[in-house]
């Protein structure tokens, strides 16, 4: 995984002599008007200082600190509990970053233009951190999505034929976890056990076939009938229709199967002990948060898995990564 590259800024024009002194003038003027304003008002501004993570120094009219959080659904009515209570109960003022791009996050936060993110799962997480020789370190723990098996012809694993067609998504992400759902269905074994990075090609012996495929395209090779059984991203499940008695075989969500699946806050490794970052990671668990979350996401499987087990359980992932970047 490459991370992106921002463009330097443009160089500002050179203005003329006259010019600037314009602007000067008009830069005090303005300087006093404001000043006659705050003194009217009673106001004055204050020097702010950081807290002991180094976290954004708190607004002087509220009191309140604020810490912007990277997000990809920024839009989903979850997060607007999220503020609110954050605002409400913690005297923190979030305020959301939406990247449409899944790249950018981490590259943002590893450059402190933001404070923490939440998007991804550990396995994604360790695949950057080792591309990027970075450190960034989960504080809290999401939900897990399941990526669970689809048949319109059999009701269980076992009832797939020999050499039956299994479609399942060819990118790196996905196809390691699909395989992992394989053999914890009995229907493959991988080398070694498998990890979050094992590929096709790991594969010793199996009952079925697996075809790679484009994500959007296992649902589609499910109904088409050009495969017997798909693993399926549950946006293209939902997409195509495919209701929840098509599914034959899931992992345990809590399971160790399912643990580098497990989607986090995360921040740069200076500030994992940070004390008001930890705070916003837990708010994700209260009640309320996690009624609004689970009516934006029916399918997701809340977890609670401590930060210390998070960065135990990233630390393993990230072997897996160094081990599959040597080997491939």
């Amino acid at each position: 995984m490459s991370t992106a590259e921002h463009p330097s800024l443009p160089q500002r024009p050179q203005r003329s002599r006259k010019g600037l002194v314009a602007a000067v003038v008009a830069v005090v003027v303005v300087a006093l008007v404001i000043a006659a304003i705050a003194l009217t008002r009673g106001g004055s501004a204050s020097a702010s200082g950081e807290d002991e993570g180094g976290a954004a120094s708190p607004a002087a009219s509220s009191g309140e600190e604020t810490v912007t959080i990277g997000v990809a659904d920024e839009a989903l009515p979850y997060w607007k509990t999220y503020t609110a209570l954050a605002e409400s109960e913690l005297g923190v003022e979030v305020e959301l970053v939406n990247f449409a791009d899944y790249s950018l996050p981490n590259p943002a936060l590893a450059q402190e233009q933001i404070d923490i993110n939440q998007f991804q799962h550990i396995q994604y997480l360790a695949d950057y951190n080792t591309t990027a020789d970075d450190d960034l370190q989960p504080i809290g723990a999401t939900a897990v999505y399941p990526l669970p098996l689809y048949s319109t012809t059999v009701d269980a694993p076992e009832g797939f034929a020999d050499g039956a067609k299994i479609a399942i998504p060819n990118d790196a992400v996905n196809e390691a976890r699909a395989l992992l759902t394989l053999q914890s269905a009995n229907l493959l074994t991988l080398e070694g056990g498998g990890d979050a990075f094992s590929t096709s090609a790991d594969i010793e012996d199996q009952k079925v076939d697996v075809v790679p495929v484009d994500a959007s395209q296992t649902a589609n090779a499910l109904q088409s009938g050009s495969a017997q059984g798909a693993i399926v991203n549950n946006n293209f499940a939902t997409a195509a229709g495919l209701p929840p008695t098509d599914v034959v075989f899931d992992v345990d969500p809590a399971g160790k199967e399912s643990s580098p699946y497990v989607n986090l806050f995360v921040t740069r490794k200076a500030d994992a002990e940070n004390t008001t970052y930890r705070d916003l990671a837990e708010l994700f668990q209260d009640p309320a948060v996690q009624e609004k979350f689970l009516q934006d996401y029916p399918d997701a499987v809340v977890s609670e898995t401590s930060a210390q087990d998070l960065q135990a359980e990233l630390a393993q992932v990230e072997k897996d990564a160094k081990k599959a970047a040597t080997t491939s």
